[in-house]
């Protein structure tokens, strides 16, 4: 479904093909001659969770901003002629939004590969499990921490186990019906539930779904608050081959395709070859329409490198090009670190306002940010 999406909109929107090939065929470098490729788009930045593992829960009322509007999320997708791809959902659950299923169908009509994650709570409102995936959304992921109901509910604060559990038979029973495979179970593997992790394969299975994707990512949000709260409970030193071949094989038991997401120390800055993509092909765009370098910082208040509303003109603007810049020299800013494999000398970590990128054309704070 991916490639046909691909090529639907290449042919709908000849620029898209385009921008495509000048991503491809360019080095990188601080400026870009191509507009993003992909998006991830928060529609809203508030939560009716507020999970032990998550920035959220910082938040007063678990909230950060007001939601973005069916409008700025039009115009955002209809002034972006490089798209092939967003993923609609940041920080908050986003069928909160009031218009989160028109946003999924505005951009499925553009030819763009849409995906996106809840909680899975509320899905039974307004029959929010049928309109979603009549909308056509690509990829519906729902995250489900716990095979148990303490568990579940330790982790996963202001969820209620059972009602997520029926949300996901109604989902995936009506998928089935449909003839549509677009939905994923979402689990991430962390102390409390490392105990649970060969229940979650059989778990999946009896609700339905087809694969099952457990993430060994604990993520800092860029802030060593939660970096510090996230290390004491994460477990992938000791996620070791043998339990990752022993929950395949579970999985595939009960047909349950099961695959795995890592990205700490995926990226090097020994080889520029391996540095992070996101400053070079895509962005997260917050619910009040800021620029964020990406998912794991997910919030304006800690990197801010511009005004969504246009996007062109962040993307090559002075801030987005002072952060390339950082990774490109090796010189990753401190918010980014968790990420990187190979740290540099601790007199190269740029941290504070030159970390978020707010600085000038010659490396320097702005007047306005000193």
């Amino acid at each position: 479904m991916y490639q046909a999406t691909l090529e639907a909109g290449f042919q709908a929107f000849p620029r898209r093909r385009d921008n495509y090939l000048r991503y491809q065929a360019a080095r990188r470098g601080e400026r870009a001659d191509y507009l993003p490729i992909r998006l991830d788009i928060e529609n809203v930045s508030r939560c009716n969770y507020h999970c032990t593992m998550c920035q959220v829960s910082d938040w007063p009322g678990f909230k950060r901003a007001g939601d973005m509007s069916l409008g700025d999320f039009t115009s955002l997708l209809d002034g972006q002629e490089g798209l092939i791809e967003i993923k609609l959902q940041g920080m908050g659950e986003p069928l909160l939004g009031g218009c989160y299923v028109e946003m999924v169908a505005h951009a499925r009509a553009r030819h763009l590969w849409v995906r996106s994650t809840t909680n899975g709570s509320l899905l039974h409102l307004r029959e929010h499990y049928k309109r979603v995936i009549d909308a056509d959304i690509c990829e519906f992921q729902v995250s489900i921490d716990g095979a148990t109901k303490p568990t579940y509910e330790a982790i996963r604060r202001g969820g209620r186990f059972e009602r997520v559990l029926e949300n996901c038979r109604l989902l995936n029973r009506y998928c089935r019906d449909a003839g549509r495979r677009r939905t994923r179970m979402w689990a991430v593997v962390q102390r409390d539930n490392f105990d649970e992790l060969e229940r979650f394969p059989t778990l999946a299975a009896d609700l339905g779904f087809e694969r099952l994707t457990f993430s060994l990512d604990l993520n800092d949000w860029g802030q060593d608050r939660w970096r510090s709260v996230n290390d004491q409970v994460d477990m992938h030193r000791r996620f070791d081959l043998e339990l990752a071949r022993r929950l395949i094989d579970l999985g595939a038991r009960q047909g349950v395709e099961v695959t795995y997401w890592f990205i700490d120390e995926k990226y090097d800055v020994d080889d520029p070859r391996h540095l992070c993509q996101w400053p070079f092909e895509r962005a997260y765009v917050s619910s009040d329409m800021r620029v964020v370098p990406c998912c794991m910082i997910a919030n304006p208040e800690i990197v801010d490198l511009g005004d969504a509303r246009d996007l062109a003109a962040a993307w090559n603007g002075a801030r987005m090009a002072a952060f390339r810049r950082l990774h490109l020299s090796g010189r990753i800013p401190q918010v980014c670190q968790s990420c990187y494999k190979t740290r540099p000398p601790a007199s190269a970590i740029l941290t504070g306002e030159a970390a978020a990128g707010i600085v000038t054309e010659d490396g320097q704070a702005p007047a306005a940010a000193q």
